[in-house]
C-alpha cells in the first residue's frame, strides 16, 4: 500500500573545521518522484519494524521536558554528584512552529530549516554529537497524515558495471536508523487530548540518544510500547489457561496473534484489543472483557513490537553456560518440564547436536 508524499526535504548535520555542529541546509523540497516516494515509503517500513518505541505528546508549556545525565569527558574525573542535568523549554517551541507550517504562516522548508536549528541546539544543549542527514518527510498513508522526522547516516555502496569496473557511492542507511520521531497530524487535530500522537525510537546501545529528540520536539513520554507488548502476552496466556484450552487449541490461539501481529506491522497500524478480541476463542468472556478486568490491562490501543513474534513462537533463555530454544508447538510433546526438579526433558535431540555428544564420548 502506496503514500501519498507532500513534502520532503533533507538537511546536513556536519562538523566544520572549527569542530563546530553546523546546519546545511537545502533551499528547496524535491520533486515528488517514483525514487522519492520509494525513499518515503522505506523510511516509513523501517520506522514501522523497529522494536522499543516510546509514545507520548507535547509536554506543557511549563512542564521541564527531559532530564539528562551529560557523561563526563575523558578529561574529567568522576562526578561528585548524580544530579542529573536539567534541561529547560527551547524559546521557541517544535510545537510554534508545526503550528506555523500548518497554518501557512511559514512553508514547509522554512518550518524544516528552523526545526533542523531547534535540533542543532538540542544536540548542543545535551553535550550529544550526532553528525548525518536530517529528513523531513510529510505524507499521507492509510487516510492519515503524517510528519517523520529522522537522522539518518550513508553507507558506502561498492557497484560493479558491465564491463567489470568498480565504482562506489554512499546510500542512506536506513536499517542502522536510530534516531527519528513520527507525528500523527490527523490525531494531533482531532483527538489530541489522547496525548498518543508522537512516537519516536528509543535509546540503543544502553545509551538513552532518544533524550535529544524528546528535548527537541518538546514530547513527553506517556506510553511504553514494549512494556504494552509485553504485557499483552502476559494476558493472552492467562486468557488461554482461563479458556482451559488444550494444548493444540493454544497453539492455535497463538498462532491467530502472530499473524495478527504480522498483518499489522506490515500495514503499520496499532495492535486494537478490540480487534485481536474476535479473532480468538471465548467460551466465558472474550479477551477484551478479561483484559478490562486484568490486574494491569493492557491499553486498548499501541504499536506492535516485532519481538513479540520470536516470543510467540519459541520458549528461549541463556544463563550459567547453557542457552536454548524451542518452537512453543513441542513444549508437552518432545519437550517436557518438571517444575518439582527443574529439569527440562528432550526427545528426539537434533542430529548435529547429537553427532557432536556421540563424539565427545568416544
Amino acid at each position: 500500500m502506496s503514500a501519498l508524499i507532500h513534502h520532503f526535504v533533507v538537511h546536513q548535520l556536519a562538523v566544520n573545521q572549527q569542530q563546530e555542529l553546523t546546519l546545511v541546509p537545502r533551499a528547496s523540497c524535491f520533486d515528488v518522484s517514483p525514487e522519492i516516494e520509494s525513499l518515503a515509503q522505506q523510511i516509513n517500513h523501517a520506522f514501522n519494524t523497529k522494536p522499543g518505541k516510546g509514545v507520548g505528546a507535547f509536554a506543557s508549556e511549563n512542564a521541564e521536558i527531559v532530564s539528562v545525565s551529560k557523561e563526563p569527558s575523558g578529561n574529567e574525573g568522576p562526578s561528585d554528584s548524580e544530579e542529573p542535568q536539567v534541561l529547560t523549554p527551547h524559546p521557541v517551541s517544535f510545537k510554534t512552529l508545526l503550528a506555523d507550517m500548518q497554518s501557512e504562516e511559514t512553508d514547509f522548508v522554512e518550518f524544516s530549516i528552523q526545526a533542523s536549528e531547534l535540533l542543532k541546539k538540542s544536540l548542543i544543549d545535551t553535550g550529544t554529537l550526532e553528525t548525518g542527514f536530517v529528513v523531513f518527510s510529510h505524507y499521507q498513508f492509510l487516510a492519515t497524515d503524517y510528519l517523520m522526522i529522522a537522522i539518518i547516516n550513508t553507507k558506502e555502496h561498492v557497484e560493479i558495471n558491465r564491463d567489470l569496473e568498480l565504482s562506489s557511492s554512499d546510500h542512506l542507511d536506513l536499517a542502522k536508523m536510530q534516531l527519528a520521531v513520527r507525528i500523527d497530524l490527523t490525531q494531533l487535530a482531532v483527538t489530541a487530548e489522547q496525548m498518543r500522537y508522537i512516537s519516536f525510537i528509543k535509546g540503543r546501545m544502553g545509551r538513552k540518544v532518544s533524550d535529544f529528540f524528546m528535548h527537541f520536539i518538546g514530547c513527553e513520554e506517556l506510553v511504553d510500547i514494549k512494556q504494552q507488548n509485553k504485557q499483552l502476552l502476559t494476558t493472552v496466556d492467562a486468557f488461554l489457561a482461563a479458556e482451559q484450552l488444550d494444548p493444540e487449541e493454544k497453539h492455535q490461539a497463538r498462532e491467530t496473534v502472530s499473524n495478527y501481529y504480522k498483518e499489522k506491522l506490515e500495514l503499520g497500524e496499532d495492535i486494537q484489543i478490540q480487534e485481536l478480541a474476535a479473532k480468538l476463542p471465548s467460551d466465558h468472556v472474550s479477551f477484551e472483557e478479561f483484559n478490562q478486568s486484568a490486574e494491569l490491562p493492557v491499553e486498548e490501543q499501541f504499536q506492535a513490537d516485532r519481538g513479540v513474534l520470536k516470543t510467540l513462537a519459541k520458549f528461549s533463555g541463556q544463563g550459567g553456560g547453557i542457552s536454548l530454544s524451542f518452537e512453543r508447538k513441542l513444549l508437552g510433546d518432545r519437550v517436557s518440564y518438571d517444575a518439582g526438579s527443574d529439569t527440562l526433558m528432550i526427545r528426539g535431540i537434533p542430529p548435529n547436536l547429537k553427532d557432536q555428544l556421540l563424539k565427545s564420548q568416544s
